[in-house]
């Protein structure tokens, strides 16, 4: 994939891009990632008429271009399941749990996970009445970072600014949202709106201020034919797009030490998977086999070009 940008005004940047299948692609796309203009002359224009391959080199063009314009111009292009560097913020947030914080966000979410497993462990989420069967179930979770912003290079604005909005930042993270009235969340929005304006001048990197901050509730999905039916959650603290989401099938989990282990590596598959599916090498450390979203397991199985990246037994290397 190769790709240039070759305008930009107050509303929108273009893009040039040729695929790895050699087309041309020239794209428009707001500065939240948005696409307002997509033209290319390899591929049927009318998805319908693409072949399975087709539709996954025009959908590379429009992922690998989100990304290249947030790597270039720092824009928020690209969309939560898509974006590499914040799954595995998330993932390096989820080790430096300790067990004890561990069970407490994510205790559920093996209790569903080993209740398939065990006679004597009951489910969290029931299966739904409209479901095929319980081998087509995934269950999901929301995880929602949080930003310490005293573990930037801000931080003596940040306390200016904790300051004018009357919140102690000092518990920021240890406090969860779950925790504060209407009126404290009104003034950490607030502080967080003007945070959020400084960030981008002083260039600050927030890699080492990220900490998990919350979770939603496990909720099931299933597979029924070739529809797939999400749940929602019934308690999802955060009016946002999640930063990563946990979907598994139902798994044996093992001991809760294996189970981190397998938290770890299905986000490591979703970070391969954010790469592979903008059509690009994923970085050595995440070459790894395994499932990742459904969506990517999906398109690994129905489209040619891809190694079957979910199957040990097919996939002898990268």
């Amino acid at each position: 994939m190769k790709a240039v940008i070759t305008g930009e005004n107050d509303r929108v940047v273009g893009i040039n891009l040729l695929d790895n299948n050699d087309v041309e692609h020239v794209i428009e796309m707001e500065f939240n990632g948005r696409i307002t203009g997509h033209e290319q002359d390899g591929y049927p224009d009318d998805p319908s008429k693409r072949t399975s391959e087709g539709n996954e080199h025009v959908n590379q063009a429009r992922k690998f271009a989100q990304y290249y314009v947030y790597q270039e111009r720092g824009y928020d292009t690209v969309e939560a399941e898509n974006h590499p560097e914040r799954i595995n913020a998330v993932r390096l947030a989820l080790k430096s749990l300790s067990d004890a914080q561990y069970r407490e966000f994510f205790g559920d979410f093996y209790q569903q996970m080993a209740s398939y497993h065990r006679s004597d462990t009951d489910q969290v989420v029931p299966i739904p009445p409209d479901a095929p069967g319980p081998n087509t179930m995934f269950y999901r979770q929301n995880i929602y970072l949080g930003v310490d912003p005293l573990e930037t290079d801000i931080a003596a604005e940040s306390r200016g600014l904790a300051t004018a909005y009357d919140v102690d930042i000092d518990e920021l993270a240890e406090k969860s949202v779950r925790d504060v009235t209407d009126d404290e969340l009104s003034r950490w929005e607030s502080f967080f709106d003007d945070l959020t304006d400084l960030i981008p001048d002083t260039g600050t990197d927030l890699s080492d201020s990220l900490y998990l901050d919350s979770v939603s509730s496990v909720y099931g999905a299933y597979v029924d034919g070739d529809q797939y039916e999400v749940g929602e959650p019934e308690t999802d603290p955060l009016d946002r797009e999640p930063d990563a989401v946990l979907e598994m099938p139902p798994i044996d989990p093992g001991t809760f030490e294996q189970f981190r282990v397998i938290i770890d590596r299905h986000l490591k598959c979703q970070v391969r998977d954010a790469f592979v599916r903008m059509g690009v090498r994923a970085p050595e450390e995440f070459r790894v086999v395994g499932n990742g979203r459904l969506g990517s397991v999906v398109a690994y199985k129905f489209v040619d070009f891809y190694p079957k990246y979910y199957d040990s037994d097919e996939l002898d290397s990268f």
